[in-house]
């Protein structure tokens, strides 16, 4: 049982983390003037972005020059709130989810 429990809340970490990634990528696409297809693509190379290391350095090291060569001013902390708030709202999503099953 401890196993399985184990197994469940690393899957929902895991979740919880890539739905961060869709969600912040997402809002940088809206930052980058991208839509449609053209942000989910970008959303989809953040959430892989994040695959190369623990936390989120990773994620924010692969949008900083996206935005850097956009000219837009979006500061390291104004990057970080938005991260810290699709973390919060994929752990909402996530939760509701597995409530509701």
């Amino acid at each position: 049982a401890l196993e399985n429990r184990y197994a469940h809340d690393t899957q929902i970490d895991f979740n919880t983390e890539a739905r961060c990634c869709k969600l912040f990528g997402l809002w940088v696409a809206e930052q980058l003037g991208l839509e449609g297809a053209d942000a989910t693509t970008y959303a989809a190379s953040v959430v892989e972005a994040n695959l190369e290391e623990a936390g989120f350095d990773d994620v924010l090291r692969k949008v900083k020059p996206d935005i850097e060569a956009k000219g837009l001013d979006i500061s390291d902390h104004m990057r970080n709130t938005q991260i810290d708030k699709a973390l919060a709202e994929a752990r909402r999503q996530i939760m509701a989810e597995s409530n509701s099953n």
